[in-house]
């Protein structure tokens, strides 16, 4: 028998190639090179504990991924890792052909490309759509608002003997100021309030109606969340003292046109953004009585391609939808649309469907259904759904979303994540009867009064107190 090498023994050069390929180093341990292969494998093993300090740190891991500098790291650090598995795979099969047999074929080819060049291309891509993501669609520049809210307190009707709440007067100074990114922006602070904005907007739509409006509090110390909820159809909503060019000192028109009313008279909304972001964040601060530190607003298609992305949600429709004359998201199709009772899963379309339909219902029950909708959201993304389809989820979120949450503040964002408690969060829609002191023909007028005093007491108690004061459902109950 013929033998050769260090070995004695014939190596393949291929398979030596292939084991490097997956593990620097395996392929010169197979061709009988041990001392260069302990020096790579000493280098595998410190990689692996670096993957390993990452696995037990996600959440410092993800922080750092909504940095620039680090993600164009990351891609050097990526081609650094591509050329380490070049050299090892190249030199393994060098290696080994000095002692051994076997000729380098196509299907070696194809495989050796997969299984080196495959998993970098991957994670470059992934890289260079999350980069072009995080510095399109966040803001650079911080810009906070400072609201000084004064409110005279008496014990509601109702409520126990001990218990805080707060009612009566309430007057709300707002002033926006933007200013360089420095400590976290809730040290300190009670609640953080983002408003939240469904955009009826696309091609073949006249303006940019804001159908859905829902203000997220949350309690940065708790982690204590509560969803406000404000109708469409409010008129003569309050306005900042600074805005306004209407007599009434209100915004005469339905809620939803307020975005739109900043494009089209932008002189009634004075500050230091856009005036339809200064006219939501002000006007939804003053009819709340608190200050909305941020916003964010996706339009109709990017609803629908988030759900997509993540592949649909899962809703318990209480009772059956139908809407004989449905308008696609498309803004021209008018379609028939049915939604059977019970678990169902649904698409982009559909959820959004069952979001909008007001046919045979009103604009309250579709507020319902939305909140629903978006819990569903929330209990839909894991993270290997979020991972599979995430190119195709920033991609949608960066031409359908806007928002003014800077970048530099999303890892406080991410800090919050472990605090909150999705399964006790409060929602409250502020609708007739209960909320209005009268009803036009435009709309309803809101009882602000009302609203902002139970929107103390939902961020002055926590969420089970607030349920048994206000006598609500818990989000569960509801969806």
């Amino acid at each position: 028998m013929q033998t050769t090498g260090k070995l004695g023994s014939q190596k393949r050069p291929v398979g030596a190639a292939l084991l490097s390929a997956v593990l620097p180093g395996a392929g010169q341990w197979y061709a009988g090179h041990r001392r260069r292969a302990l020096v790579l494998l000493g280098v595998d093993l410190l990689l692996i504990v670096l993957a390993g300090l990452a696995y037990f740190n996600q959440l410092e891991v993800v922080k750092a991924a909504f940095r620039p500098d680090v993600l164009v790291g990351a891609m050097l650090g990526n081609i650094a890792l591509l050329a380490f598995r070049l050299w090892a795979a190249d030199d393994a099969y060098r290696l080994a052909a000095q002692s051994g047999r076997g000729r380098f074929t196509p299907l070696a080819g194809v495989v050796l490309g997969l299984l080196i060049l495959g998993p970098h291309l991957v994670a470059g891509y992934y890289d260079i759509v999350h980069y072009d993501f995080i510095t399109t669609t966040f803001a650079q520049d911080e810009v906070t608002t400072t609201t000084t809210t004064t409110t005279t307190t008496s014990a509601p009707a109702g409520v126990a003997s001990g218990t805080s709440a707060s009612s009566g007067s309430t007057t709300t100074t707002t002033e926006a100021v933007a200013v360089e990114p420095g400590p976290v922006l809730w040290d300190g602070l009670e609640r953080l309030n983002i408003a939240l904005l469904g955009a009826d907007a696309g091609v073949g739509r006249r303006s940019i109606r804001t159908d859905t409006m829902i203000v997220v509090s949350i309690d940065p110390e708790s982690g204590n969340v509560a969803l406000f909820s404000l109708p469409r159809n409010m008129v003569e909503a309050p306005l900042p003292v600074e805005m306004g060019i209407w007599g009434c000192d209100c915004f005469p028109r339905m809620l939803n046109d307020l975005y739109v009313a900043g494009i089209e008279s932008p002189e009634a909304f004075p500050g230091p953004q856009d005036p339809s972001v200064n006219a939501i964040k002000g006007g939804f601060g003053e009819i709340l009585g608190i200050p909305i530190h941020y916003y964010a607003m996706v339009t109709l298609e990017g609803f629908v391609g988030v759900i997509d992305a993540i592949g649909g949600v899962t809703i318990d429709v209480p009772f059956r939808i139908v809407d004989e004359t449905y308008p696609h998201e498309d803004g021209v199709t008018i379609e028939y649309v049915e939604i059977e009772p019970g678990v169902q899963q649904l698409d982009g379309h559909l959820a959004l469907a069952y979001s909008r339909a007001r046919r045979h219902a009103d604009d309250y029950a579709r507020m319902g259904r939305q909140r629903c909708v978006l819990n569903a959201i929330l209990e839909e993304a894991d993270p290997v759904a979020l991972a599979l389809g995430y190119p195709e989820l920033a991609g949608v979120l960066g031409d359908t979303m806007e928002t003014d949450i800077p970048l530099s503040r999303i890892p406080d964002f991410i800090d919050l994540l472990p605090k909150i408690d999705q399964e006790n969060m409060i929602s409250i829609r502020f609708i007739p009867p209960d909320y209005i002191t009268a009803s036009t023909s435009s709309g309803n007028i809101p009882d602000v009064d009302l609203i902002r005093e139970h929107v103390q007491i939902v961020i002055n108690s926590t969420p089970d107190e607030a349920r048994t004061i206000l006598g609500i459902d818990s989000l569960d109950d509801n969806c």
